[in-house]
C-alpha cells in the first residue's frame, strides 16, 4: 500500500460514518412486525397475553444446612397453589385469579399475569426429601429442603504429635 493510500483510509477513519447496528434493526424490524399483525389479528398484544401462563420469579440458594427455595406468588391464595415431590423432582403449580372479572372490559392496562403457573425442580442426591418444610407468607412460598447428614460439612479435631 503507497503512503498517500494509508493517508487517505486514516483520513476516512476520522469521519463520522454511520454506523449498523444489525441486533438493533432486528428489534425494531420485529416490534414493527408484532405490531402490524397485533393490529391485524384483533390485537394480540401483551395486555391479551396476561391472561394465560406465567412464571413466577424463584430464588434457590444453599447454605451448609440445605436449600431454600422461594417463589414471589404475589396474591395467589395458598389454597391455590399445590406442591409435589415426585422422586427427586419438586414440582410447584397454582393459580392466580384475576379479580372482578366481569368487569374487565374497564380495565385500561392489564400487564400482571394471570392464569395457571407450573415450575420444577430437579434436587440434588443429598437432599432430604423426607424433610421438607413450606411457609406461605405475604405473598411468597418458601421451601426448605435440608442436606441429609452425610452431605454436611463436618469438622473433626486432628492431634498432632
Amino acid at each position: 500500500m503507497s503512503r498517500s493510500a494509508t493517508a487517505m483510509s486514516e483520513a476516512q477513519r476520522g469521519r463520522n460514518l454511520p454506523v449498523r447496528d444489525p441486533f438493533r434493526e432486528l428489534v425494531d424490524f420485529q416490534r414493527g412486525f408484532n405490531n402490524l399483525f397485533g393490529d391485524v389479528f384483533g390485537g394480540a398484544s401483551r395486555e391479551a397475553a396476561a391472561v394465560g401462563t406465567w412464571s413466577p420469579s424463584v430464588d434457590i440458594y444453599e447454605d451448609e444446612n440445605g436449600y431454600t427455595i422461594k417463589l414471589e406468588l404475589p396474591e395467589v391464595d395458598k389454597n391455590d397453589v399445590k406442591v409435589n415431590l415426585d422422586k427427586n423432582v419438586l414440582s410447584i403449580s397454582g393459580e392466580r385469579h384475576l379479580e372482578n372479572v366481569e368487569k374487565r372490559e374497564n380495565y385500561h392496562r392489564v400487564e400482571r399475569s394471570y392464569g395457571q403457573f407450573f415450575r420444577s425442580f430437579t434436587l440434588p442426591p443429598h437432599a432430604n426429601l423426607e424433610s421438607i418444610g413450606a411457609e406461605f407468607k405475604n405473598g411468597v412460598l418458601r421451601l426448605q429442603i435440608p442436606k441429609k447428614e452425610e452431605a454436611k460439612p463436618k469438622q473433626i479435631q486432628v492431634e498432632i504429635k
